[in-house]
């Protein structure tokens, strides 16, 4: 059985967005490695494992929507280092433009799921 948060259309796009971070991610500098290259990498694959976090916390509606805020956050934080990458040029304008609108769309699901958490918290 497929967990409850794999069907949220937020963590398929939000999984989408991280992969193609981390691919990209890979043609930055050896000298970014530790920096930039990891925290990308960490703040867009934090906005899925705090979506699954939230499912554990679905009894509690409080706490459902605080790991969902965290979510967010991670997400806000990931558009950041797409900025600092751009301004590096270790991508492209277009491919900062790409997926900081991706980034965006799953910015827009969680802000949803935030404001119709019942929608969301759902025993399986």
């Amino acid at each position: 059985m497929q967990s409850l948060h794999k069907k949220w259309l937020a963590y398929e796009k939000g999984f989408s967005l991280a992969m193609d971070i981390f691919r990209i991610s890979n043609s930055f500098p050896k000298c970014e490695i530790y920096s930039l290259t990891d925290q990308i990498r960490r703040s867009s694959r934090s906005v899925n494992a705090n979506l699954a976090e939230a499912v554990g916390k679905r009894r509690y509606p409080k706490h459902f929507v605080a790991k969902l805020t965290d979510a967010g956050s991670e997400n806000f934080e990931t558009q950041t280092w797409l900025d600092f990458a751009v301004e590096c040029k270790y991508i492209s304008p277009e491919a900062y433009q790409q997926l900081t609108n991706r980034s965006e769309e799953v910015g827009k699901l969680i802000a949803y799921m935030i404001r119709n958490p019942s929608q969301f918290i759902k025993a399986y």
